[in-house]
């Protein structure tokens, strides 16, 4: 046992005792970082000081740590990637990256990260790329406390901030990501978590990502995006604690679900969307405790949504609480504080006596009709949504909330 364990301590001493602090500076041993990395052993440090340096494709293949001083810039000259990630355990830490190239046909990156493990990027400030960091099959990794942000104008001209692809085990925590086309994009990624980044004034999505299973997203926040979340052809999702604000358009919210099934969406903030959440195709769902203010649409929900619980929410002065394009209802409502309710409360339990029904016949008939939402506010409609309420027709009759709240719900 001893024969093999001394020689098992003298490898992990040689691997971390001898590992060397290499500088790149205008009067350094390397004047770039090309030249520091080819020089590098396996587990050096390279220390970038303060200074603009030109950076083509960089590829890292043996694991390294890159840390820039402040003002350190690595300039990609519109050429290509920046830095390419193709080695285990590398870190790239508080680096500014410029200058990454655009491509129609090629996915240029100021960090491109290819079939990596133990990744880690953080604390990089990333100006105007075509993608900010592309991560592809790579796994137990971190990207932390990144600035990503551009000036892009279209969807076509234009990449993702943080674009994970084939990934797990990936935390995605307090970055902010803004004008490029989606914020934040996963593509079969797994059981990864995505905490406490802002994510704003993106073209397309604050964040989107697809045939992706067992992840979070908590305490984020999409706001001023062209939609904020959308969620499509996945299970097992927890989003809880995140704020979704003024995503504004014609066809835009704040959350769109499509065929997602086994989901918790918990404690969130929807506030000021044209539709905060739209569903379409999605079962087992359990909205609870959220808030759901001054929005346009606050849940509209399309077809082959079944299974589905919204208990303990607040519908807080929104245009219509609830839209529904069926008479069929598989859907369970309760306990929701609805601001529109007008029943009474005699036994004073805090339980409105009067099961409340969020359905409007004039949400029916905008959904059939768009052009007659100019007619919102008149007392016409006000009577025709009496009228449906005392004798559902079209809506579904057993689409009710029978113990609404009296309170708004903390």
């Amino acid at each position: 046992m001893y024969k093999l364990f001394f020689p098992l301590i003298l490898i992990c001493y040689c691997n971390s005792g001898f590992a060397e602090n290499l500088k790149v500076c205008e009067s350094c041993d390397f004047k770039s970082p090309k030249e520091a990395v080819e020089k590098a052993s396996p587990f050096d440090t390279i220390t970038i000081e303060k200074g603009q340096y030109e950076c083509i494709s960089l590829v890292l293949d043996k694991p390294l740590t890159l840390i820039g001083e402040k003002g350190a810039v690595l300039d990609g000259k519109q050429q290509g990637y920046i830095l390419i990630i193709k080695s285990d355990s590398v870190t790239i830490d508080g680096l500014t990256l410029i200058g990454s190239g655009r491509s129609y046909t090629k996915d240029f990156a100021a960090i491109y990260v290819d079939r990596s493990k133990n990744f880690s990027i953080k604390n990089n400030i990333i100006r105007d790329p075509f993608f900010g960091v592309l991560v592809e099959k790579s796994h137990h990794g971190e990207i932390i406390s990144n600035e990503v942000s551009g000036h892009s104008m279209r969807e076509d001209d234009s990449g993702n901030g943080i674009h994970l692809w084939h990934c797990s085990n990936v935390l995605i925590d307090n970055n902010e990501v803004s004008h490029l086309r989606d914020g934040i994009y996963f593509e079969f990624v797994t059981e990864s978590t995505i905490t406490n980044n802002l994510s704003h004034n993106n073209i397309r999505y604050g964040l989107h990502f697809m045939f992706s299973n067992n992840d979070d997203y908590i305490g984020n926040e999409f706001i001023n995006n062209g939609a904020g979340v959308a969620v499509m052809f996945s299970k097992f999702i927890v989003m809880r604690e995140n704020r979704f604000i003024k995503n504004w358009g014609t066809t835009s919210y704040g959350l769109l679900l499509k065929e997602i099934y086994d989901a918790e969406v918990v404690d969130n903030l929807f506030e000021e969307n044209t539709m905060a959440i739209f569903v379409e195709g999605s079962t087992r769902i359990n909205y609870t405790n959220n808030n759901l203010h001054r929005n346009g649409w606050a849940v509209k929900i399309s077809g082959g949504c079944y299974t589905n619980i919204f208990s303990g929410n607040n519908f807080v002065g929104n245009a219509f609480d609830v839209s529904y394009n069926s008479k069929l209802n598989d859907n369970k409502f309760e306990g929701n504080y609805w601001s529109e309710y007008v029943g009474y409360d005699i036994d004073k339990n805090g339980i409105g006596d009067v099961p409340y029904r969020p359905v409007k016949l004039f949400s029916y008939i905008v959904n059939q009709t768009p052009e007659t939402i100019i007619l919102l506010r008149s007392l016409f409609i006000d009577i025709l949504n009496f009228s449906e309420k005392v004798s559902p027709v079209f809506t579904p009759d057993k689409l009710v909330d029978i113990s609404p709240n009296m309170r708004m719900i903390n």
